[in-house]
């Protein structure tokens, strides 16, 4: 006992008064050093946006040409939207009720139909145009990929087999289109389903992107070809202008959400709202953000959203979405009005697909 401190009635009674101090500066403490992490993490998500959008690519000088001289016709640019072929993907009817079918076949001639609609759109219907160029929008997802373990066992081929297969087909789009309107500037973005991780990831983003290969092979096809241009940058959103339009083109993924009543709208107009601000702060405002991946054509408050040329798979029926018929998105800028003429080219025709 001789060995104990005793403590005194004084030193008790302060030490009761002290201890609730002390357990609340412990308690800081600890909120200070989550907060610290917490920080740190937040600098490093903010260091990988500005790193996506640290490169700027500029488009071509066509399609900054200003309006034409009175009593000339009015000048115009079309724009495709080609995302979410998911090629290579098979889709068996009898898993969907019959409401689809899919598989490399079909997808050449969806592809085609695509291609042939626009061209038909634009000559005949909206004829009253002189048309100085084209703009083709890769928007990704261009090919099914790995990431998932049932895309991996009922693929048609490989992915490599997949590029080398697709990547003459891509470059007979962009051959078309040329000789159609006289030159075509291709901008590309990669999505989801062409990395080669299993999950999705913010650095090395394109590089890692099957999509980044189809389109730097098609590049190289076209490299002595002053009629087509190429804008492939290393960032997940890619910013465009058509005259004095200025567009924001990314894939879509990066929004989440969309399972309640208001489905795809919610996150959708929030994602928008983000990439608004924070391209205010970085002094790059856009009009538009065109984007793919949801697999439903809509237009609308400042945003194009693609649809799909695979149509419904067997993850879209079971997850209850609603049915679209599998379709592509063109639209026409004008220097006096920006975006106008929004239509829907539908890829699919079930008698000359054969099922």
């Amino acid at each position: 006992m001789s060995g104990t401190k005793k403590i005194t009635l004084a030193e008790s009674v302060e030490r009761s008064k002290t201890e609730p101090l002390r357990r609340r500066i412990k308690e800081q403490s600890a909120e200070i050093k989550e907060l610290r992490g917490d920080n740190d993490a937040l600098l490093k998500r903010l260091d990988v946006l500005e790193s996506i959008d640290s490169i700027v690519v500029e488009p071509p000088a066509w399609v900054s040409r200003k309006p034409a001289g009175k009593g000339k016709l009015h000048r115009g640019i079309p724009t495709l939207m080609l995302s979410d072929c998911h090629w290579d993907e098979v889709v068996n009817p009898d898993e969907v009720e019959g409401a689809n079918c899919y598989n490399r076949k079909i997808a050449i001639k969806r592809l085609q139909r695509v291609v042939e609609g626009t061209i038909e759109m634009t000559r005949r219907y909206l004829s009253g145009l002189d048309y100085e160029g084209f703009t083709l929008l890769l928007g990704g997802d261009m090919l099914s990929g790995n990431i998932h373990e049932e895309l991996e066992q009922t693929n048609e081929d490989t992915v490599i087999g997949s590029v080398d297969f697709w990547v003459d087909h891509l470059v007979g789009v962009i051959s078309a289109l040329a000789d159609e309107f006289g030159r075509v500037a291709v901008v590309g973005v990669v999505g989801n389903h062409g990395r080669n991780t299993r999950k999705p990831r913010a650095k090395l983003r394109v590089r890692d992107n099957f999509d980044w290969m189809l389109y730097r092979i098609a590049a190289r096809f076209f490299a002595n070809d002053d009629r087509v241009t190429f804008q492939i940058p290393e960032s997940a959103d890619c910013p465009f202008k058509i005259y004095d339009t200025a567009y924001r083109l990314s894939h879509g993924d990066q929004f989440r959400g969309g399972s309640g009543i208001a489905g795809m709208l919610s996150p959708l107009m929030l994602g928008r709202h983000r990439k608004v601000q924070r391209q205010m702060s970085l002094k790059r405002p856009f009009e538009w953000l065109v984007m793919g991946h949801w697999h439903d054509y809509w237009i609308g408050k400042g945003l194009i959203v693609n649809g799909s040329i695979k149509g419904m798979d067997e993850y879209s029926y079971t997850s209850n979405f609603d049915f679209q018929r599998p379709q592509q998105a063109l639209f026409v800028t004008t220097p006096e009005n920006g975006l106008t003429v929004p239509v829907a080219i539908y890829a699919d025709d079930r008698k000359a697909e054969g099922w």
